[in-house]
């Protein structure tokens, strides 16, 4: 069993969304999104990394996965993006952190790179058998986590498959 948190960084909304993962199978633990409130940016950043602090000694997750940063048309707004996500990675202390672009977030939850945001806020839904609808951010959020769940799925079953073949390799060999 493991927990992952992740995290949809932003200047005026983060969200989150923290899943249990038990092998192919996941399942909703919490999620949400914090609505920056304060005008200045250092007073945003605080906010950032004190909540997450506190999710994250609340539900004491395992492992994480970010939302990588991309270039925006303005400069400005991948700044301040990168900004948020730097005051969330401070507040996930020693977790262990995996990034991901959004192409293969909506990759691995919807099956196609440029999904819009409601094809993942639905798909989101049904994988994690929600009926309520969820906040985009708080969405994304668990999208991440899940693409996060996937990969390491995947991850395993490679090495399994890798010390499979050496092992039958050694058995056959004269």
């Amino acid at each position: 069993m493991t927990i992952i948190i992740g995290i949809d960084p932003g200047s005026r909304l983060t969200g989150y969304g923290i899943i249990r993962s038990e092998g192919n199978q996941t399942f909703y633990l919490a999620s949400g999104y914090l609505k920056l409130a304060a005008v200045d940016v250092s007073s945003r950043l605080q906010q950032i990394f004190s909540s997450l602090q506190e999710i994250v000694t609340q539900h004491q997750p395992h492992e994480a996965a970010i939302e990588q940063v991309f270039m925006h048309a303005n400069p400005n707004s991948a700044l301040k993006l990168g900004q948020a996500r730097g005051a969330a990675l401070v507040a996930l202390g020693s977790v262990p952190v995996a990034e991901y672009s959004a192409r293969q977030v909506k990759q691995a939850v919807v099956g196609y790179g440029a999904a819009k945001k409601e094809q993942v806020q639905q798909m989101v839904g049904r994988l994690l058998n929600l009926s309520v609808k969820l906040q985009a951010d708080e969405a994304d959020a668990l999208a991440i986590a899940l693409c996060h769940a996937h990969s390491r799925l995947g991850l395993a079953k490679l090495k399994l498959l890798k010390r499979t073949r050496r092992t039958s390799w050694r058995q056959y060999r004269p």
